[in-house]
């Protein structure tokens, strides 16, 4: 029987051909007139998840990191 993939994941994860996890970083939502711009550049770059909790993202992305 085929897994279901978790929605909410895949649209939160991307899989790098290495097997990283790239995510959007998060506080470029709102309040960003307090920020300053060097800041908020470098919040535009991915960012990864860490070793350890990898493994969660593929149980909830099954084909995902194939």
């Amino acid at each position: 029987m085929k897994m279901k993939t978790k929605k909410a994941a895949a649209k939160r994860f991307k899989f790098t051909a290495t097997g990283k996890v790239k995510v959007k970083r998060a506080g470029l939502r709102h309040n960003l007139g307090k920020k300053k711009a060097s800041t908020k550049l470098g919040l535009r770059k991915a960012g990864y998840v860490f070793e350890g909790d990898i493994r969660h993202v593929e149980k909830c992305m099954p084909y995902g990191s194939k």
